[in-house]
């Protein structure tokens, strides 16, 4: 079937409304990721040192990407099947966000490992859930000449979240049962105007029986060439990023020796996140103006492999700024047109939720199984040095995977 593409422009309204809860998603995942989650399952080591802290969050993180890798294809697929007063994207966002809400609640009442992970996997299928449905709504409303612009305000409120969560939970230092909480309250919160004014594509002939739906994940990289090769640039991409990120709270207080690890933690952010912003936004425009979208992915995978190589060969506080500014201007592109190249090799127009639930494990997985992975480079070399190369290695390989890519400009 045709791929059937929108044809009138979502104005600021939607792209505000969109924004927000995108801000809300993004607080409460990466907040999490960044600070809470692994203090947390640091209280669990007993002093048994960094490698056993690292490797536990590493495990913690592998079994919540296992629920995310089943939640984001499946929850797709039930929302371009869904047909309700309501729309289709619409009850996925509201389930996501509340399941979401209440395996943050349940994380913050965890004291052992084993309930950790459990409680997080709760939550990253929630988070897995709610932002599926979000995507659709990209490909089902946005035109493509607007699509670079829309995805950076996903990028750009990931930013925005991340910086803002963890000011939140630094300035009020709450109580860890509080601040999951509060997390989970402001993620709510930020959803809410969505669901009650954004517009929802109506309902289209649905897929009778689950088989068909089962037989419906499985994408033909040999009949859809374009859609595989964007798949693996993405996840290679992605795990390139994520190890460059995920465990930067190790790096600055194991690997750097910085006994205030958590309160540099915050500049380090910043100067990423603000690089992030600023290349989202240029770059977003900037391939819609063109309406090439490869040239750019390729180009944010290499200024990430270069921040790679500069974190390998230069164990300090400044170069770990200067790298977490590529880092962040890499992703940064490749979040806002990445987004954008995807939505314009999905197979079919019926199945647009299913095929970007594909698609976004590739976003999330790997931010879940990068610390498991990032755990393992530092335990076989005694160091962080691999753990950056691998980074800059994978992001590498990313950029030769999209530039197969031969139905997009």
């Amino acid at each position: 079937m045709t791929v059937v593409e929108p044809a009138s422009r979502v104005g600021p309204g939607w792209i505000g409304g969109f924004a927000v809860a995108w801000l809300g998603v993004w607080l409460a995942q990466l907040t999490v990721i960044q600070l809470l989650l692994p203090a947390q399952v640091a209280g669990t080591a007993d002093g048994r040192g960094f490698v056993a802290t690292v490797v536990r969050f590493g495990w913690v993180s592998a079994a919540a990407g296992v629920a995310a890798l089943i939640a984001f294809p499946v929850v797709g697929a039930l929302s371009d099947a869904t047909a309700s007063r309501f729309g289709r994207r619409r009850p996925w966002i509201a389930i996501g966000t509340a399941l979401f809400a209440a395996g943050l609640l349940l994380l913050g009442l965890q004291d052992s490992i084993a309930g950790i992970a459990i409680a997080w996997c709760v939550a990253l299928a929630g988070f897995a859930a709610v932002s599926s449905a979000l995507t659709a709504l990209i490909a089902d409303q946005v035109p493509i000449a607007q699509r670079g612009v829309v995805s950076a305000f996903v990028s750009v409120p990931q930013a925005a979240g991340t910086i803002l969560g963890l000011l939140l939970v630094e300035a009020l230092a709450l109580s860890r049962a509080a601040s999951y909480a509060l997390v989970a309250l402001v993620l709510v919160v930020l959803v809410l105007p969505l669901l009650l004014r954004i517009p929802d594509a109506p309902a289209l002939p649905t897929r009778p029986g689950l088989r068909s739906m089962t037989a419906s994940l499985w994408i033909d990289p040999r009949t859809h060439p374009d859609f595989a090769w964007t798949l693996a640039g993405r996840l290679l991409v992605n795990l390139g990023n994520a190890l460059g990120t995920s465990l930067l709270l190790y790096w600055l207080a194991d690997g750097l020796g910085d006994p205030h690890a958590e309160d540099d933690l915050v500049p380090l952010v910043l100067v990423y996140l603000v690089a992030l912003v600023v290349a989202s936004l240029v770059s977003g425009r900037a391939s819609d103006r063109t309406g090439r979208r490869r040239v750019f992915v390729g180009a944010a995978a290499a200024l990430q492999a270069v921040a790679g190589l500069l974190l390998a060969v230069l164990p300090s506080y400044g170069a770990t700024l200067a790298g977490g500014a590529l880092l962040g201007a890499g992703y940064g592109v490749f979040l806002a047109v990445d987004q954008a190249l995807a939505t314009q090799v999905l197979p079919d127009s019926r199945d647009r939720g299913k095929d970007l639930g594909i698609m976004n494990v590739a976003l999330a997985v790997p931010q879940a199984f990068g610390p498991i992975v990032g755990a393992a480079l530092v335990v076989a070399s005694g160091g962080f040095a691999a753990l950056f190369l691998g980074a800059g290695v994978l992001s590498s390989l990313g950029a030769v995977s999209v530039s197969r890519v031969r139905g997009v400009a």
